[in-house]
């Protein structure tokens, strides 16, 4: 499991910065998590931006005044179209067949942040690879694997309770049912898994139904008293339990130190928000990364034969009306010789 936070997009965009080639004069994003990278592009290199939409529609980029007279004119317009990231390829395809229908004279370059390694015929420049399974900050809470994965909640998807709210009584209670959301989950999520006591089940509940969180499991700690889980210790133990126990892709937990402990006690990967990194068990190394790659069932990228990449490849070198023709003209030479 690989992880790229919006701070590793940045030290990337500014080590890589260089291979960007010194005539491009516009950077064009695709929306939307191309134009986080995009943006970067061109802060860096002082260059106009454009989303995809707005270049396609023949808008001109509008930039402020205080930066409008520190931009050099070129000579001609030569555009950067900035994706995130690429793995099968097919939604850069999709954009160079738009960008080859609305603007089939444009000098363009197209370019991904993060590619999976290999060959990637759609765009020019990868600037970083990232071997699949991968994650980023940017699309965590719409990933299709939330399906197979454990959340915490506190810290998480709400705000952690006030010192004052954390009484055990009323003031918990009401800081239950009106904590103010943090990361909203555009996607169902498998396991909410979370240290609150089993008897604030009903207002943990009614939260998440206020907000349309959906999923299919909460897992709480059944103890009488705050005080009883602290003596415990219960609050990772109980979470690197549900961890193993339900097979979960990812472990998602709010506190850097604590992530460290289920780690260390799931013998699995946890993603710390409050790091931003990946925490991995102790001594672990490419052997546990190959091991959890297989724990986590991510649907396969597109095939890469030999024959689905040559393919792929007339397809992007052809463009859509070369590519049709082309293959009009295989099926026809198969059907004569069938016949």
């Amino acid at each position: 499991m690989e992880y790229r936070s919006l701070a590793d997009l940045n030290d990337t965009v500014c080590r890589q910065i260089d291979r960007i080639p010194p005539d491009v004069s516009l950077v064009v994003g695709v929306p939307r998590s191309g134009l986080l990278a995009a943006n970067l592009i061109a802060l860096n290199l002082n260059l106009p931006l454009l989303d995809l939409e707005a270049w396609l529609h023949g808008l001109a980029p509008h930039v402020g005044r205080t930066v409008r007279s520190t931009m050099k004119a070129r000579d001609r317009e030569r555009v950067l179209v900035v994706d995130d990231s690429i793995l099968s390829g097919e939604s850069m395809v999709t954009v160079r067949e738009r960008v080859a229908a609305a603007r089939p004279d444009a000098d363009v370059l197209y370019c991904a942040v993060y590619g999976a390694g290999g060959d990637h015929p759609e765009v020019d420049l990868t600037l970083e690879s990232v071997a699949h399974p991968r994650i980023f900050q940017w699309n965590l809470m719409r990933h299709n694997r939330l399906a197979t994965a454990c959340f915490d909640i506190d810290g998480v998807l709400c705000a952690d309770p006030e010192h004052h709210e954390n009484d055990d009584g009323p003031l918990y209670e009401q800081f239950v049912l009106n904590a103010r959301p943090l990361l909203v989950p555009g996607v169902r999520i498998g396991h909410l898994v979370t240290s609150r006591l089993e008897r604030f089940r009903p207002q943990t509940e009614a939260w998440l139904d206020a907000r349309g969180i959906e999923y299919d499991r909460l897992w709480m700690i059944d103890l009488p008293t705050a005080e009883e889980r602290r003596r415990l210790k219960a609050h990772a133990p109980h979470k690197a339990r549900v961890y193993r126990e339900t097979g979960a892709c990812l472990f998602v937990e709010s506190e850097d130190r604590q992530a460290q402990t289920i780690a260390e006690l799931s013998g699995l990967p946890v993603l710390s928000i409050e790091g931003q990194r990946m925490v991995w068990p102790d001594g672990s190394g490419a052997a546990s990364r190959r091991r959890h790659a297989q724990r986590w069932t991510s649907p396969a990228p597109a095939a890469r034969t030999p024959k689905a990449m040559a393919a792929r490849i007339a397809r992007v070198a052809l463009g859509p009306a070369g590519y049709a023709a082309l293959k009009g003209f295989v099926r026809g030479g198969a059907s004569k010789a069938t016949s």
